[in-house]
C-alpha cells in the first residue's frame, strides 16, 4: 500500500471520527446521533483505498483456474489427436505403440507443467495474501488504538462534564434548602 494511500485511510478515519465527536449526543446514554449515509460513504472511500493486493489475489485465482482450464483443453486435444491417430495407424502395431508412448509423454508432461503453474500460482497467491493480512493486521490495530485513545479522551471528558454539572445541580440544591 503506498503511503499516499496510507494517508487517505488515515485522514477518512480521522474524519469519521470528527463526525462522531462532533455528533449530537444522546443524554445519559453516552451515545451519539450519526448519518449513516455519510458513515457508509466514508467506509466506502477506506475499502477503496485499501491495498490492491486484495484484487491481485483475485487476478492470481482467476488466472490460475484459467491455466488449469487451458491444460485440461490441451490434454484433451493431445487425447483426441492421439486417438485419431491411433485409429488412423492400426493396422501398423508399432506406429500405434509409439504414439501412445509419444502421448503418454505428452500428457504426462502437459500435467507436470499444469502442477508446477498452479503451486506458482497458489505460492504466490499465499505470499500476498499473508502480505496483506500483515498490513491489514498493522493498520487495524493502528486505527483501533487511535480509536481507543480517542474513546478514552472523550469518556473523560464526558466524565468530567457530568461531575460539574452533578456538583452545580447539588450547589443549587443546598442553596434552595438554605433559603427556608
Amino acid at each position: 500500500m503506498c503511503s499516499a494511500d496510507k494517508a487517505n485511510i488515515i485522514e477518512l478515519l480521522e474524519y469519521l471520527q470528527d463526525i462522531i465527536e462532533d455528533a449530537a449526543k444522546v443524554p445519559i446514554t453516552g451515545k451519539v446521533i450519526v448519518d449513516k449515509k455519510e458513515i457508509i460513504e466514508i467506509i466506502e472511500q477506506i475499502t477503496n483505498y485499501l491495498p490492491d493486493e486484495f484484487k491481485k489475489a483475485q487476478w492470481v485465482m482467476s488466472e490460475k483456474d484459467r491455466i488449469l482450464s487451458e491444460a485440461k483443453k490441451e490434454n484433451e486435444n493431445i487425447r483426441a489427436q492421439t486417438m485419431d491417430l491411433m485409429k488412423k495407424q492400426i493396422e501398423n502395431h508399432d506406429i500405434v505403440k509409439e504414439a501412445q508412448l509419444k502421448a503418454q509423454d505428452i500428457l504426462s508432461l502437459a500435467q507436470r507443467e499444469a502442477k508446477e503453474m498452479r503451486l506458482g500460482a497458489r505460492d504466490y497467491a499465499d505470499e500476498v495474501l499473508s502480505q496483506l493480512e500483515r498490513e491489514i493486521n498493522e493498520t487495524t490495530n493502528t486505527a483501533l488504538e487511535k480509536i481507543k485513545l480517542d474513546v478514552e479522551e472523550m469518556a473523560s471528558k464526558f466524565t468530567e462534564d457530568m461531575n460539574k454539572t452533578s456538583s452545580t445541580i447539588r450547589s443549587n440544591v443546598k442553596e434552595l434548602r438554605d433559603m427556608k
